[in-house]
């Protein structure tokens, strides 16, 4: 199954949203840090991440920002931060 590899960030501003943005987007991420991760998805996964963030997100106060990389760029890591790898199978949930 092919992914595309997905800069996925957001910004909350209400606590209790911010935490179940949180708990759903680690569930597909790969990687990453505070609110901004490193997403593997196929299209299907993409949208039902998208769908479970509107749910828990209140759209008229929140961001959420998907960026799709290119496949062939050359990613650059600066400090401890380790490259994203897509593994051969992903457990998606929580």
């Amino acid at each position: 199954m092919e992914r595309d590899l997905y800069f996925v960030a957001y910004d909350v501003r209400n606590q209790r949203r911010l935490h179940r943005a949180h708990k759903v987007v680690v569930s597909y991420a790969a990687g990453g840090q505070k609110s901004a991760y490193e997403c593997f998805l196929t299209e299907g996964e993409r949208a039902r991440l998208v769908a479970e963030l509107s749910e828990v997100l209140d759209l008229k106060e929140d961001r959420a920002h998907f960026v799709r990389l290119r496949r062939n760029c050359q990613v650059t890591c600066l400090g401890r931060a380790v490259p994203p790898q897509d593994p051969a199978f992903f457990f998606v949930g929580g």
